[in-house]
């Protein structure tokens, strides 16, 4: 990060800090405040339905993917990955009910 970015992440994070700006506008200056999207292992991702309550049909739907693919995850044949695995970690810390 260079010099002005670096003055202009601090400048945005005073800014939010006295509620001048919403933590949405602070991303836009700080990408480093987004939080990263972990990596789940084939376990991580079988819990999380079971957590759920859900089959793997239900699970995809909720996801928009195919049961196939929470299928291959759960064996480890493959993982999510864009769109799908910021959706699935936000299942994972939010529940379900925040893309229901």
């Amino acid at each position: 990060m260079n010099k002005v970015q670096e003055t202009l992440s601090e400048m945005a994070k005073d800014l939010h800090a006295v509620g001048a700006i919403d933590k949405t506008t602070l991303r836009k200056f700080d990408i480093k405040s987004l939080s990263s999207v972990p990596n789940y292992t084939a376990k991580q991702i079988s819990l999380i339905r079971h957590k759920l309550g859900f089959s793997q049909a239900v699970f995809a739907a909720y996801l928009n993917v195919s049961d196939r693919a929470v299928k291959k995850w759960e064996q480890g044949e493959s993982k999510p990955r864009g769109a799908t695995l910021k959706l699935l970690s936000i299942v994972d810390r939010k529940g379900i009910e925040v893309i229901a």
